[in-house]
């Protein structure tokens, strides 16, 4: 088949480009860089099957184009990480609301499967652990910033499932739980990769809030292989699915992991919210995706272990820190 992935050199689009390649299809990347970094399909764009473009999802013309030459879309490109999305909200909101709208007006002429890329931040504040699909969804005051990023998800999950009820334009949603692995950077406050980088510089580990909060890390091969095995999978259409991993660690246990597992001198050390991100933000205590759903449609059970996750992000760090690359 012919793939559309929006955002396809970001971190999960260029590792599900190199999925879909190996699989024998064509794959098309659109990306404006924003988070995305060109260096993470370098190695593909030798492939004869890869082709790649560098503009936005706010390019009406071209996204018509792209959508039209894909048999699939996957809609990958967002504001992704709590450090943009408190500094930046106008431009969060924006580019999750009007970058899924203009994909989804253009699928929609031609029913193009097309599938959304949402969070388990649209669960909220809600303490119903694990989540559950079909859960309502709590969130916080619209005073604070914190929830600008989980509605705006959730208003994408919305209208691509009021497209396909009202003219049966064919949907995936899935729900991602911390999706972590080799190309992610710590640039936009993702977690693992911050606290490698620290650890391997024995810098102070920083851990945001009392380090309670609890969360469950997923590899992104095994997000990959989950896209890849719905994409055909007609039962899925219509569906929202949670894609994560059940294995839960609170984030001070990350960072004394992480710490054990490089050999680290680096001190643990504590940040309030308040400083580390803006006064009054909130955050979800625990983050428990139920599997059930997603492993009664494709037999979904995530392989790879939260140890062996933190081991080979540490190798890559390493490896780019061996050839003299800066380690983000």
């Amino acid at each position: 088949m012919r793939i559309l992935i929006t955002g396809g050199a970001g971190f999960i689009g260029s590792h599900l480009a190199e999925a879909l390649l190996d699989g024998g299809h064509t794959v098309y990347a659109l990306d404006d860089l924003s988070t995305g970094s060109i260096d993470n399909i370098t190695h593909l764009k030798s492939h004869p099957n890869f082709h790649y473009t560098i503009d936005t999802v706010f390019n009406d013309p071209l996204v018509a184009e792209m959508v039209d030459r894909a048999d699939v879309v996957f809609h990958l490109a967002a504001a992704v990480g709590v450090k943009l999305i408190v500094e930046r909200p106008v431009h969060t909101i924006e580019t999750n609301v009007h970058g899924t709208e203009v994909v989804l007006r253009h699928a929609a002429k031609k029913k193009k499967l097309v599938f959304i890329a949402s969070t388990s931040e649209v669960y909220g504040k809600s303490a119903k652990v694990p989540f559950n699909e079909d859960a309502d969804l709590v969130m916080g005051a619209t005073t604070r910033h914190r929830w600008a990023y989980a509605c705006s998800k959730a208003l994408d999950e919305f209208l691509a499932l009021a497209y396909w009820k009202e003219s049966r334009q064919p949907v995936i949603v899935m729900r991602f739980f911390n999706t972590v692995g080799p190309r992610q950077t710590g640039q936009y406050g993702m977690v693992v990769p911050t606290f490698v980088r620290q650890a391997l510089a024995n810098e102070p580990i920083t851990v945001f809030g009392d380090g309670t909060q609890s969360r469950s890390f997923t590899y992104v091969g095994d997000v990959v292989g989950a896209l890849v095995k719905l994409m055909v999978t007609p039962s899925a259409i219509g569906q929202v699915y949670n894609v994560g991993n059940t294995e839960e660690v609170s984030i001070r246990g990350l960072a004394e992991r992480i710490k054990a597992r490089t050999g680290s001198s680096s001190e643990i050390v504590t940040i309030p919210y308040e400083q580390a991100y803006e006064a009054g933000f909130e955050d979800m205590p625990r983050r428990v995706p139920d599997l059930g759903k997603i492993h009664q449609a494709i037999g979904y059970t995530p392989k790879v272990k939260l140890d062996e996750i933190i081991d080979r992000v540490v190798e890559e760090k390493r490896a780019y820190a061996g050839a003299g690359r800066a380690v983000t």
